[in-house]
């Protein structure tokens, strides 16, 4: 017999692999019922309807990512690529993400820590920029954003040889990708 910390698990894991593939709206309770193991009556009674788990998947994907990737006001374009690490290990987490925004969900900016990630962005970035290791022209919130699409562009490439299991291919990226972020923070002259 599972605990119910178990069950919410394999719950949560079920759901995150259905809506990753199919989204809110094309998700079914029934799929996620059947690969957790558990009744539909149990999946409801812990999480209420079907929205309400999405949002629950999202939260946790999110609180993963941001557990995963710090902005360091030293390793600023490392960050970048901490963040294609991620993209590339846990395809999911852009995937919910698209799904939520494709869906019109308004689903509040993360937090890390009990603090709002973008604060967090925004003062590692200024403190960089204090410390002289970004162009303190940029905006930070400018900035956060353009380093988050660095470090997702080979993710987003709608071209089927974006996706790769190379170990040299995705090393040659990932150096890529912290090369161009190395140059964007870079003091223009």
């Amino acid at each position: 017999m599972r605990t119910t910390t178990e069950l919410r698990s394999a719950i949560l894991a079920a759901a995150r692999a259905e809506f990753a593939r199919c989204g809110l709206a094309g998700a079914r309770i029934d799929r996620i019922a059947k690969e957790a193991k558990a009744s539909k009556e149990r999946l409801y009674a812990h999480f209420g309807d079907k929205e309400t788990l999405f949002r629950e998947v999202f939260v946790g994907d999110g609180r993963e990512l941001f557990a995963s990737v710090t902005l360091r006001p030293e390793a600023v374009a490392e960050f970048v690529g901490e963040i294609y690490d991620l993209a590339w290990r846990r395809p999911e987490h852009l995937r919910m993400i698209t799904w939520a925004k494709l869906e019109g969900l308004d689903l509040g900016a993360p937090e890390f820590d009990g603090e709002p990630m973008p604060g967090q962005a925004v003062a590692a970035i200024e403190a960089a920029q204090a410390a002289g290791h970004v162009d303190p022209a940029w905006r930070p919130e400018d900035l956060i954003v353009l380093l988050f699409s660095t470090g997702l562009a080979w993710a987003h490439l709608p071209h089927p040889d974006a996706v790769t299991d190379d170990p040299e291919t995705i090393a040659h990226r990932r150096a890529v990708a912290v090369d161009a972020a190395s140059r964007l923070i870079a003091e223009r002259r």
